[in-house]
C-alpha cells in the first residue's frame, strides 16, 4: 500500500512558505524605504510598496555619497568591502590546502602535534587577540591599507580541518598509481587533489567571502581614511546620533546593496557549496 503523503507535502510546504515570508518581509521592507524620501520614514507613513526614488537614492549612495559623517561613495566601500573579502578567502584556501596536504602526505616529527596546535587557535579568534594583532599590524606601518584588512584574517584552522577531512577520503591507490607513474608530490598534488578538491575549495570559498564581507571589528580598528573603510562600517556611520539627521532612505539603500555581493556569491556557487559540504562530511 502506497502512502498518500500529499497532506503532508501540503503542510510542509506551508509551513516553508510562511518561514520565507517572515525571513523576506524585513528584506522588502529595506528595499521599500530605500526607494522613497525621508520625509516619508520619518513620519511612520512608509508604504508596502516601492516608491519614485529608486534611481535617486542609488544614484546619489553609489556616485556622490551622504551628508552625515561619512560622505565617501558606496561604490568605493564595496571595492573596498570586496578586495578585503577576496583576499581573505583566496588567501584562506590557498594556506589551508597547503598545510592539510602537508599533514595527510607527508611523514615529519611531529606531524599530528603541528596539526592540534593549529587546530587550537580556533580557541583564539580575532577578537580575542585584538590588541597584539593590531600592535603587530601598526608596527609594520599596514593601517589604512589592503593588506592590513586582509592579512590578519587569513590563517584559518576551519579551513586546514576542512580539507584534512577531504583528503583523508582520497583512496590510497590514488597515490600508489602516481608514484608509478613516477608523479612527485607537486604533480600528485596539481593533477589528482586539487582537481578532487574543487567542491570542497567552492564551499570555503562561500564561508569565508561572505566572513570577510561582513567584517566589522577589525576594519573598524585599522583604517582611519574614509577612503579605505568597508561598506559596513559605511552603514553605521550613516545613522548618526539624531534619528532627523539620519538620511534614513540612503542607509537602506546601502544595506540592499550590501547585501548583494553575499548573496550572488550563494546563488552562483550554491550547488558547488552544498556538494562541498556533504563530500566533506564522508
Amino acid at each position: 500500500m502506497v502512502e498518500d503523503r500529499r497532506l503532508g507535502d501540503a503542510i510542509a510546504y506551508v509551513i516553508l512558505t510562511i518561514g520565507v515570508l517572515i525571513v523576506a518581509f524585513p528584506v522588502w521592507l529595506t528595499f521599500v524605504a530605500s526607494t522613497w524620501d525621508a520625509s516619508t520614514i520619518i513620519n511612520g507613513k512608509l508604504p508596502l510598496w516601492p516608491g519614485p526614488y529608486f534611481l535617486e537614492n542609488y544614484h546619489r549612495i553609489l556616485f556622490i555619497g551622504t551628508s552625515g559623517t561619512t560622505r565617501e561613495p558606496v561604490a568605493g566601500m564595496m571595492l573596498n568591502s570586496f578586495i578585503m573579502a577576496m583576499a581573505i578567502a583566496l588567501g584562506k584556501i590557498f594556506i589551508s590546502v597547503l598545510s592539510a596536504y602537508a599533514i595527510v602526505y607527508y611523514r615529519f616529527p611531529f606531524r599530528m602535534a603541528a596539526f592540534w596546535i593549529i587546530f587550537i587557535t580556533l580557541m583564539l579568534p580575532v577578537e580575542v587577540r585584538i590588541f597584539p594583532t593590531f600592535k603587530v599590524v601598526s608596527d609594520l606601518n599596514m593601517l589604512d591599507s589592503y593588506q592590513g584588512l586582509a592579512v590578519p584574517l587569513i590563517a584559518s584552522a576551519t579551513g586546514t580541518l576542512l580539507f584534512r577531512q577531504f583528503f583523508m577520503t582520497i583512496p590510497d591507490e590514488l597515490l600508489e598509481a602516481s608514484r608509478i607513474d613516477n608523479a612527485g608530490p607537486f604533480r600528485f598534488f596539481k593533477d589528482t587533489v586539487i582537481p578532487l578538491s574543487m567542491t570542497t575549495i567552492a564551499a570555503l570559498f562561500v564561508i569565508q567571502f561572505i566572513y570577510g564581507w561582513n567584517q566589522y571589528l577589525w576594519p573598524l580598528l585599522v583604517t582611519t581614511k574614509d577612503s579605505m573603510q568597508t561598506i559596513v562600517i559605511g552603514i553605521k556611520k550613516m545613522i548618526v546620533t539624531s534619528d532627523a539627521l539620519t538620511e534614513w532612505q540612503l542607509a537602506m539603500a546601502t544595506a540592499m546593496l550590501a547585501m548583494l555581493p553575499p548573496v550572488l556569491v550563494v546563488i552562483l556557487m550554491q550547488r558547488l557549496f552544498v556538494k562541498g559540504l556533504v563530500e566533506t562530511e564522508k
